[in-house]
């Protein structure tokens, strides 16, 4: 049986995975922004910026199949552990960067070191989200409101991680900031493995073989291919596009200007990320979601889908017609993308609960792993079009590209 090694108290076990969870999202946010405004300070190009978190995204689709897998032979506190240790080492590692390097070396360690916290991001992310399924109530929406607030809480974390990143780069360097948040993620990890109760959900016995590694539920794979674009539509603007077009806007070029842009540029995407994280965590209540059927929450995902459609489009167009960065424009940019990252997130939400109805218990880290594969090709594809789009057509080009990223998730969700 798969719920034989439940703790006998599962609130305090879904408190320590959260804690856990939390932590290492906190390191991830702050990562990000250290690497996208420490290396946009020094000159690189949008798609050299993109190159930087490509190999992260794209480990993130490999680890998502094996994360599954490892968990059902050796347990999801293992791969919560495995998670944490990854993400020290790979803080350590970036830390021996060298400024004299050529541009290719620069690159390419970048490169390989982010892919390793992109191991260790969805090793937490698979192990946590596999076992709220196992430790939620099974009745009165229990499930529902478990992971929408790991999911909500964990990205309002996130988010204060991209302003702590952005401060930490302004206030203490790049290479101080690094080792800071590896003692401290190195203190979580320890309090963690002392604090963490027996009995987190472990080996499956009778878990499948690699080979199973594609869901046999239609509306799972229909579910992650729906999920791919959502986050493509998000990160085809979120990860070069806005942050190189602000800090371009805000920074007249100084040392002092560079570093009060920092601020707001990282101020920006905390608030998006925290905001974004608070509508996921909220979510059951403004579906008015409690215990419905399935088929009902389907029709609101269908129907949310929708809704993200035209927001991205509106914001191209505005550029476009702008011609040249605005005030008018700025203001709008941050309103429609604060509307944007409401819409998302009720997405988001609805996709992250209906993963854990529709997959089966007994295969239920394989079936998240999957999913989590398709949210991590999403944020692939977003991260290279980011990149490239910026570069051929601005920031216009890159919103247009997310409306289209968005009416292909739509599409996907229909089919449900």
């Amino acid at each position: 049986m798969l719920r034989q090694a439940v703790p006998a108290n599962p609130v305090r076990a879904y408190a320590a995975v959260t804690a856990a969870y939390w932590a290492f999202m906190l390191s991830d946010g702050a990562l990000r922004m250290l690497v996208l405004l420490h290396f946009n300070a020094l000159g690189f190009t949008p798609v050299q910026l993109a190159w930087l978190f490509l190999l992260y995204e794209l480990a993130g689709i490999a680890t998502n199949l094996a994360a599954g897998w490892l968990a059902a032979r050796f347990g999801l506190a293992a791969t919560l552990y495995g998670g944490l240790v990854l993400q020290i080492a790979a803080l350590v590692a970036l830390t021996r960067l060298d400024p004299g390097w050529s541009l290719a070396a620069s690159v390419g360690f970048v490169m390989a070191v982010q892919g390793v916290s992109g191991v260790a991001k969805d090793l937490a992310k698979m192990s946590s989200k596999s076992a709220v399924k196992l430790l939620a109530p099974a009745t009165g929406g229990g499930l529902f409101r478990w992971v929408a607030l790991l999911t909500g809480s964990k990205n309002a974390v996130k988010g204060l991680g991209f302003f702590l990143g952005a401060a930490l780069l302004a206030l203490a360097g790049f290479q101080a900031a690094l080792w800071g948040m590896a003692v401290v993620l190195a203190l979580i990890l320890a309090a963690v493995l002392l604090f963490l109760p027996a009995g987190l959900p472990g080996r499956i016995k009778a878990a499948e073989s690699w080979s199973g590694w594609r869901s046999k539920d239609a509306r799972v794979n229909r579910l992650s291919l729906a999920r791919m674009f959502l986050f493509g539509a998000r990160d085809v603007w979120f990860v070069v596009g806005i942050p190189v077009y602000f800090q371009a806007v805000l920074s007249d070029g100084t040392a002092e200007g560079r570093r009060a842009a920092f601020f707001i540029v990282g101020g920006f995407m905390a608030l998006w990320i925290i905001a974004y994280g608070l509508v996921q965590a909220l979510a059951p209540r403004i579906l008015k979601a409690r215990g419905e059927a399935e088929a009902a929450t389907v029709r609101k995902a269908i129907l949310w889908a929708a809704a993200l459609v035209p927001i991205p489009f509106a914001l191209a167009a505005a550029v476009w017609l702008a011609g040249a960065p605005a005030l008018w424009l700025t203001v709008l940019l941050v309103a429609g993308l604060l509307l944007f990252g409401f819409v998302f997130a009720i997405n988001s939400s609805v996709h992250s609960y209906l993963i854990l109805a529709f997959g089966d218990a007994r295969r239920i880290t394989r079936d998240v792993g999957f999913y989590y594969m398709a949210n991590a090709a999403g944020r692939l594809i977003g991260t290279l079009l980011s990149g490239v789009s910026y570069q051929l057509g601005g920031l216009g080009l890159c919103l247009a590209t997310a409306g289209l990223m968005a009416l292909f998730s739509w599409l996907a969700a229909r089919r449900l």
